[in-house]
Parts: structure tokens; C-alpha cells; sequence
């Protein structure tokens, strides 16, 4: 596991990295929320605990930190909505909002 400080336009940000059997987790995080790769359940997140206010993107398809930034973003929590996060925005564009 790597958590590495990242900057995206001049702030800085986490970057989580989970080395796993044939797949790894992403995430970037900030204070407020986060976005990760394919195995975020954003479904989950607002059925289950939508009264958290979980603010969260989920990107598919990335295989390291660079292209979780840069790919769009699959789908948001309700609470990343309210935020101006939408589904299609940039993993970067949806982080800088989220801080």
C-alpha cells in the first residue's frame, strides 16, 4: 500500500494505492471527499448511507493514479451532485470541487 501527497493545479491531494492479486484500488482524497476506481459501490453508498452525505466519484477502467485523474467519472453519491460533480467530469475536475 502507497499513500503518496499528489498535486492537481497547485493543491495537494492523497493518493491511495492498493497492490492487490490482480487488480489494485485507486483513490484520491481530499478533506471532503474522494474518487476511486471500479470498486467504489456509489450505489451503496447512496442506498445505505446517502444520510452521510458521502461525497464520492467512481472512474472505470484506470490502472493507476494518472488515469484515475484524467478519466471521466462513471458515477457520483447524491452529495457529490450537490456539490456540481456530475458523471462524465474529469476525476481531476471533480477533485478540484471537492476542495
Amino acid at each position: 500500500m502507497s499513500l503518496t501527497p499528489i498535486e492537481v493545479e497547485g493543491r495537494q491531494v492523497l493518493a491511495i494505492e492498493v497492490k492487490l492479486p490482480k487488480t489494485n484500488l485507486l483513490v484520491v482524497t481530499t478533506a471532503k471527499g474522494y474518487i476511486m476506481c471500479g470498486a467504489l459501490d456509489v450505489q451503496l453508498l447512496n442506498d445505505k448511507v446517502a444520510d452521510r452525505g458521502i461525497i464520492a466519484g467512481r472512474a472505470v477502467g484506470v490502472r493507476n493514479i494518472e488515469q484515475l485523474l484524467e478519466a471521466p467519472l462513471e458515477s457520483v453519491t447524491l452529495a457529490a451532485e450537490k456539490l456540481g460533480i456530475k458523471a462524465g467530469m474529469k476525476g481531476k475536475d471533480a477533485i478540484l470541487k471537492m476542495l
